[in-house]
């Protein structure tokens, strides 16, 4: 594996996890707010998953462009990855289809002519 590869890969990697984080994140703010809204019982889920759901959107959006220009994607993909971090959980879906559909394989460094 060369360095681009790895680096490429290491991306990707990075990119698969922090979406699949990101909606763990949700998961942890939306129990967070309903604790808080509906129960009425505490504010400590909003108060602990509201800085760590931030923390992780923001390295969404960070590694979703970092990925996109790893990976070549279309500005359409990369739109489609930033809008997919707004609805909850939307992030895995972005995800599964970008693997599915080849958008997350790692690519092959094209020689550059001398």
């Amino acid at each position: 594996m060369t360095d681009f590869q790895a680096m490429s890969s290491r991306v990707v990697t990075a990119f698969r996890v922090v979406a699949f984080a990101e909606a763990v994140s949700w998961l942890g703010l939306l129990i967070g707010m309903y604790l808080k809204r509906v129960a009425e019982t505490t504010e400590a889920g909003v108060q602990i998953f509201g800085p760590i759901h931030g923390a992780v959107f923001v390295a969404y959006v960070l590694l979703s462009v970092l990925t996109a220009r790893e990976q070549r994607w279309s500005v359409g993909t990369l739109l489609l990855a930033l809008v997919s971090s707004i609805p909850p959980f939307f992030t895995v879906v972005f995800e599964v289809w970008a693997k599915r559909s080849g958008r997350l394989d790692p690519r092959v460094e094209t020689p550059v002519a001398a």
